[in-house]
């Protein structure tokens, strides 16, 4: 299966709790760090909410 790269290229302070818990939820917790993950709906659906916050790109 194919996979994703998803860096956190902005921060998470006053934002929402239900997209600082997706945040969490896809493992990153700092700026700039990278994180990857399978290309499953579930995970595109998380980076789809916090979508301002993040960058992705294919691995």
């Amino acid at each position: 299966m194919a996979k994703i790269k998803v860096k956190q290229v902005r921060s998470s302070i006053k934002r929402p709790q239900n997209q600082k818990r997706t945040l969490e939820a896809l493992g990153l917790r700092k700026i700039g760090q990278v994180v990857e993950h399978e290309n499953t709906p579930n995970i595109l659906g998380m980076i789809n909410r916090v979508k301002h916050l993040v960058s992705t790109e294919e691995a």
